[in-house]
């Protein structure tokens, strides 16, 4: 058997789209929400503008609530080398040699213009998640 479709005060009624001030309210949602993801292909329009509104709500509270530090070049470089499973030898041809890398990476050392652009080339990434 489908689905029963709601019309869209009923799916309103249903699910009681207000702002977001918790986290069991956000986690309410995103079962929602993840509830009508399940069946995206078959979802009718006024489904459709609930789930809208679901990620709208949803957005909202955590762009409020989470904020997110930006990585220093330094970070970026590390997650990356530790991501791709690299070691410092792996860079040589980037950097002049290992001790160089490891001078850099210890903040000893800055990196160059052509650091950056060879390691976006690398990695790629914008060279501007080096600066």
């Amino acid at each position: 058997m489908g689905a029963e479709v709601m019309s869209y005060p009923a799916l309103v009624s249903k699910v009681e789209p207000q702002v977001v001030h918790d986290e069991a309210l956000n986690e309410r949602f995103i079962f929602q929400l993840s509830e009508l993801d399940v069946r995206w292909d078959s979802l009718s329009t006024d489904e459709i503008k609930i789930h809208e509104l679901l990620v709208l709500l949803i957005q909202d509270f955590e762009q409020r609530t989470y904020k997110v530090r930006a990585a220093s070049p330094m970070e970026v470089l590390d997650e990356l080398i530790q991501a791709n499973g690299l070691l410092n030898k792996d860079l040589v041809g980037i950097f002049a040699t290992e001790s160089i890398i490891s001078e850099i990476r210890n903040g000893k050392r800055q990196l160059t213009v052509e650091h950056i652009r060879k390691l976006a080339e690398r990695f790629n990434v914008s060279p501007a998640v080096f600066i």
